[in-house]
């Protein structure tokens, strides 16, 4: 490219500005994207043949992080430079990748990437959107076959009282409600964080992934925030589709070979069998053996009749269509679902609490097939995660982290660190419950909880919200409000109008479903959604439907829950840490601590507590016994506290000096007794009654502007037991 092609449009008050560059020249396409001074490149490359081997898209989309972008250095003293993905990049990744993926046709399998890397972070606008912008751009000026743009808007809301000044030279007053793309600190201040990816179907705005963060909002809130963001996201599609129009390459051309022989084969196969098929699901609710029953079938059937291998796979692609059109059929026109429900039935649901006996709080919870269980653990202070990033640096005192073992899912597989599903799936669960989660002053624990996948059969990350407000609730953690999750399904077929939406999916209804709406929350409202769509999107009709059948399922889940437990226990485990916090004098901190830690450290070691200071003076002391815990705060007390005239203590003689001894009055605090203060008459030499070591009462006679104590062992009553 000869020039840089650059276009702008303006979203919520500020410049979005896409550029068109040759830096990444053999890229399938490329741009950058830029708001404020964040900026990032998204590339799209595709492989040159299609794979023979694969019956899946492959697709791939990473999102990187380049501390250089915050002007930052990270990383050990040895190796300056970044090491695996942070959490927040790979969510970031995966968010891109749900919008975009439905977004190619069933037939493309040539293996394709993004990568969208941030190059430059003003720490104002957050990447993520930019991100999804880029990629999508990336995309649609390619020869790759997408099916875009995608459009996306991050919602936020603020009442707009207060002027925002992060940068006073950048300050704007926000006097609408709904703010969009809203800065760090608007979202601060904000009671949802909502984003919204859509495409443009029919002259229709079609929502294709939402991934939301709030604080207990309502249904009519979520709606509102869309209307609110639909003229926004048609004005971005538009803006994508006139730089496509101007600059884009011809797509390619996709293979259009059907196997019409092989096709009606397996619709024959499929008529009957999937049938009776289905109707044997209905007891057990384990359609997933049936169904592989029949496709082993299937196959073997192939194998007998053709030679190439490549009719395997062409044969069940056709079988999924038929088993999808068999299921959703049932459901719309019949109402009867694979396993006998109806459309808007629970599955039955059972909750137990304190199933282990050592945790500090345990939770199962169990959806028919679905069964999590959740196990929190409480520690103090030191124990909070502490974050090192791009955006951001600082501590996390609430984590909640989702495995899902092969097992649970019937599989056999290698054990290896978490995946990007189980990393979502995880912050998910954090994100619906961190709203409920008490604040650090009135609940000073670091709170680490673990959901173990034992049988997945749909929404596992739903049922790990349920089973860790059990496991929270068991640990006696004050949280603000019980807590649940549910998914929503979509059954369609040719006639959009024929949709239905369905309550609680499993199975095939997971699979083979047009959408999973997960929505979480309390009695209150809502806490977190999120939704993918394999089709081209939902209205917002659908989407006001979805939350209401979520509502009430969530009410459902809820009187379950409060059954079981209704709140948290008034006391913590035995076996979790007590934490209990003392005040002290911010200048007294120091003497706390001691020369290189030896004071603090003493304190650690002799009572078996860890100790954290607060600037401010805040000392929290954590231990598993709760006398120890007891014994380091009053030594802390009586090492910051300040004598007042008049008090009496039992010292310890320090020092002897030939004018008087220094005595202890509180540990590491001495005051004078001068030689004629020790007792009523005269004597020569303080070593005639007293020796280093001796225990004698002295009462503070007066302490000087310096803060130096003088002491008198006559007006304590001292009386030496023999003249020395």
């Amino acid at each position: 490219m000869e020039k840089d092609i650059k276009k702008q449009i303006e979203i919520n008050g500020r410049i979005l500005q896409i550029k068109i560059t040759n830096w990444a020249e053999q890229a399938s396409g490329s741009c950058l994207v830029q708001m404020g001074e964040t900026e990032v490149l998204a590339t799209a490359v595709m492989s040159a043949a299609e794979s023979e081997t694969v019956d899946f898209f492959p697709l791939t989309v990473d999102y990187e992080e380049r501390h250089y972008a915050a002007g930052k250095i990270f990383g050990s003293r040895f190796i300056r430079r970044e090491g695996r993905p942070t959490d927040e990049a790979i969510l970031t990744g995966r968010m891109i990748d749900r919008a975009i993926r439905p977004r190619f046709p069933k037939e493309f399998k040539r293996e394709t990437q993004i990568i969208v890397t941030c190059l430059s972070w003003d720490g104002e606008n957050d990447s993520d959107v930019l991100g999804m912008i880029a990629a999508s751009t990336a995309l649609s000026i390619s020869d790759i076959p997408f099916q875009g743009p995608v459009s996306v808007i991050r919602v936020g809301r603020i009442d707009g009282s207060t002027p925002l000044t992060i940068n006073p030279e950048r300050s704007r007053r926000v006097d609408k409600k709904w703010v969009f793309n809203p800065t760090y600190e608007e979202r601060e201040k904000s009671d949802i964080d909502l984003v919204l990816t859509a495409i443009e179907a029919n002259k229709k705005i079609l929502i294709n992934m939402i991934e939301m963060g709030a604080k207990e909002i309502s249904e009519e809130d979520v709606i509102e925030a869309t209307k609110a963001a639909e003229p926004e996201l048609k004005k971005l599609i538009d803006f994508q589709k006139k730089i496509t129009e101007e600059i884009g390459k011809e797509k390619i051309t996709l293979p259009t070979v059907v196997d019409h022989q092989l096709e009606k084969e397996v619709k024959e196969f499929a008529k009957n069998k999937l049938e009776n098929g289905l109707k044997t699901i209905a007891p057990k609710e384990k359609d997933i053996g049936t169904i592989a029953d029949l496709k082993e079938e299937l196959v073997n059937l192939i194998k007998e009749k053709y030679s190439d291998p490549t009719k395997i796979k062409t044969g069940l692609e056709y079988f999924e269509k038929e088993l999808k059109k068999a299921i959703y059929k049932n459901i719309i026109e019949d109402n009867k679902r694979p396993d006998g429900r109806k459309r808007d039935e629970l599955r039955k649901i059972s909750c137990e609490v304190g199933v282990l006996p050592r945790t500090h709080g345990s939770g199962l919870f169990s959806r028919g097939l679905t069964r999590v269980l959740s196990i929190l653990t409480l520690g103090g202070p030191k124990d909070q995660q502490l974050l090192e990033g791009m955006e951001f640096i600082g501590k996390k005192r609430f984590m909640h982290h989702y495995n899902f073992p092969p097992y649970s899912s019937g599989e056999v597989s290698f054990l290896r660190g978490p995946k990007r599903r189980e990393i979502g799936h995880g912050c998910l669960v954090e994100k619906a419950l961190l709203p409920l989660i008490p604040d650090f002053e009135q609940f000073p624990y670091t709170i680490r909880v673990v959901s173990e996948v034992l049988s997945s059969n749909g929404s596992t990350s739903m049922a790990s919200v349920c089973a860790t407000t059990l496991a929270l609730m068991d640990a006696g953690v004050p949280i603000k409000e019980v807590a649940a999750g549910i998914s929503i399904g979509l059954a369609e077929n040719e006639d959009p109008e024929k949709q239905k939406l369905i309550v609680d999916i499993q199975g095939p209804e997971d699979h083979l479903g047009g959408m999973d709406f997960k929505v979480a929350g309390t009695k209150n409202g809502i806490t977190a959604i999120q939704m993918d769509t394999k089709t081209d999107g939902i209205t917002k009709e659908i989407m006001k439907e979805a939350l209401s059948l979520a509502k009430e399922a969530r009410s459902k889940i809820l009187d379950i829950i409060n059954k079981t437990i209704s709140k948290p226990r008034e006391t913590l485990s035995p076996w979790a840490p007590k934490i209990k916090t003392v005040q002290i004098n911010p200048s007294k901190i120091g003497e706390v601590v001691g020369p290189r830690g030896s004071v603090i450290n003493k304190l650690i070691e002799q009572y078996k507590v860890s100790i954290d200071i607060e600037d401010s003076g805040l000392v929290y002391i954590t231990g598993q016994d709760d006398e120890a815990v007891e014994k380091t705060i009053q030594q802390i007390k009586n090492m910051t506290r300040e004598v007042q005239v008049g008090e009496i203590f039992q010292g310890e003689v320090k020092r002897i000096l030939d004018f008087g001894a220094f005595v202890e009055t509180l540990p590491g605090v001495d005051g004078l007794v001068h030689i004629s203060n020790f007792v009523p008459y005269r004597i020569k030499s303080v070593n005639e009654i007293v020796k280093i070591g001796d225990i004698i009462p002295v009462k503070v006679i007066s302490v000087d502007e310096m803060g130096r104590i003088n002491l008198s062992a006559i007006e304590a009553g001292f009386k030496p037991k023999t003249k020395k």
